[in-house]
């Protein structure tokens, strides 16, 4: 495959930057791109590279952009049902079920939500990420089912990765807790990092690890308080947050192998038809439901929600129905 090669003049000069003046003159492409053609020779003025990002733009300037195209990636597409929720041609939400592996990491190369897009998009996806994250902004865990979002080229995952930044997409989660927290509705603002005892799991810290602030409200209880099913919504986005900060109230989310903290004393006075079915579901009843964010190119607001899926679902209507026979 041959570089892509866009020839410009430039017709004002106003002081400004090559690496401005040619992000605004080409629609498909961000700035940190411009900038690393720049410095690696892919700009020319005239017939001679121009190797400095600050270098300021004159009026008669003849630039040549030669785009060499994506490196092959070394993840194999594989044919996996998605659960495409909307579709454009700037960006995708997907549905992703619980179990589904995001992206490529230790054990896990071949079986996940990016193998799944490769097959599908193939090489319509966003490149920032880098190859092992094709298109995707934000990550979802394994076990945690629900709304995320792809981008299709680099532009649209820099507007929407700025979004995130700016804390402007909203994230909005349902969980089925243990117990009723003490305050029906608050926030949660700590500090998160990985655990000195156990490095593959994330805790609370008094210092270093990042800021981490969640904001729920409990929905409904049930059976006298054993159960609260809540709503979180995400101010931040770090590694397992609700689940860690959940955990760290004293109000895990039921069925959490990793952070679920469950007490034997918890089962004695429930039913055995839920305790049953609660330890039968080996996934955290956590469940991204609703996502609101700004179109990057249409500026259009777009909010996707989409129901519980079956397990929590059902979940919810056992203990409901034990709840009214009481």
């Amino acid at each position: 495959m041959n570089d892509k090669i866009t020839k410009l003049t430039a017709t004002q000069a106003g002081n400004i930057r090559i690496d401005k003046f040619l992000t605004s003159s080409l629609s498909d492409i961000t700035r940190s791109k411009v900038q690393y053609l720049i410095k690696n020779g892919y700009i020319l003025l005239g017939n001679e590279p121009i190797t400095d990002s600050a270098y300021k733009v004159k009026v008669g300037d003849e630039f040549t952009v030669q785009i060499p195209p994506v490196k092959p990636t070394n993840i194999k597409p594989k044919n996996i049902d998605l659960n495409i929720v909307y579709e454009d041609e700037y960006l995708v939400v997907i549905n992703k079920p619980p179990g589904l592996v995001t992206h490529p990491g230790a054990g896990n190369y071949d079986d996940t939500l990016a193998n799944g897009l490769l097959a599908h998009f193939k090489e319509n996806l966003s490149t920032i990420g880098g190859e092992a994250r094709p298109g995707i902004l934000h990550r979802l865990d394994k076990n945690t089912s629900g709304l995320l979002l792809v981008a299709k080229n680099d532009v649209v995952h820099a507007k929407l990765a700025q979004q995130l930044k700016d804390r402007e997409i909203k994230r909005i989660y349902r969980a089925v807790i243990w117990g009723i927290p003490t305050k029906m509705q608050d926030i949660i603002r700590t500090n998160i990092g990985r655990s000195k005892k156990d490095r593959k799991k994330m805790t609370v810290l008094e210092e270093g690890g990042k800021v981490a602030v969640t904001h729920y409200k409990v929905l409904k209880t049930f059976l006298q308080g054993a159960f609260s099913l809540i709503e979180c919504n995400l101010e931040t986005g770090r590694t397992h947050q609700i689940r860690v900060h959940l955990s760290y109230l004293g109000y895990p989310i039921v069925s959490d192998p990793e952070y679920g903290n469950i007490r034997k004393k918890m089962y004695a006075k429930l039913p055995e038809e839920i305790v049953k079915y609660s330890k039968s579901i080996d996934r955290q009843m956590l469940h991204a439901k609703k996502i609101i964010f700004t179109h990057p190119v249409t500026e259009k607001l777009c909010e996707f929600e989409i129901d519980l899926p079956s397990d929590i679902a059902e979940f919810i209507s056992l203990i409901s129905k034990h709840a009214e026979a009481e």
